[in-house]
């Protein structure tokens, strides 16, 4: 407007140059207004395509098998049980200890499922059979640890991180008859520290 109202040549020159400008906007949105309205159409169809996307994977971790802080497997249901065992097993990020007086080289089977960088400790009474399966284990596979129990215990439980589950039967034969996992609120230390 400044430039419209001076009377200087420089400010005539500056007006012209403005009114091009503007010119070369305006041909330059009519030339150029179907690639603007195919971006436009790229952008919404992006968006309802993230939104379908976001629709699936909700729908896939809605349906992906939970761990219950509690579950009771029927007589047979052996799968099932191994099944349950073994997401707890993957479910570790930091330790897994397990608590059974009769273990064999299926627990081994069992623990190799763990992730990696994930310990794993076994406390059972011996057997020379179990020694060596766990020493065959253990030259191939991440290490397992053994300790031996002092005494006989009655129940079986299983620490997962800083979650300790009582199991109703040894991992090796749940499902073979009824059973049941159950979360408990008492600390993996209190446990551990009750075996001694």
């Amino acid at each position: 407007m400044l430039s419209s109202v001076l009377g200087s040549d420089t400010a005539i020159e500056m007006n012209i140059r403005i009114m091009r400008v503007f010119t070369a906007a305006h041909q330059i949105m009519e030339n150029n207004a179907i690639l603007f309205q195919k971006v436009l159409h790229i952008e919404q169809h992006q968006l309802e395509t993230d939104e379908k996307i976001e629709h699936i994977l909700t729908k896939m971790e809605d349906s992906l098998p939970k761990l219950l802080p509690e579950q009771i497997f029927q007589t047979g249901c052996v799968w099932d049980a191994w099944a349950f065992v073994s997401d707890l097993v993957r479910s570790a990020k930091k330790r897994i200890e397990l608590i059974d007086n009769f273990v064999d080289d299926r627990v081994l089977s069992l623990l190799i499922k763990r992730g990696k960088g994930v310990s794993a400790t076994i406390h059972s009474r011996f057997t020379k059979d179990f020694l060596t399966d766990l020493e065959k284990h253990n030259s191939q596979y991440d290490e397992v640890n053994f300790v031996q129990l002092p005494h006989k215990n009655h129940d079986r439980f299983l620490i997962i991180d800083d979650s300790v589950y009582l199991l109703g039967a040894s991992v090796k034969d749940m499902g073979n008859g009824l059973c049941a996992v159950t979360k408990l609120t008492a600390t993996p230390e209190t446990v551990l520290g009750l075996l001694k």
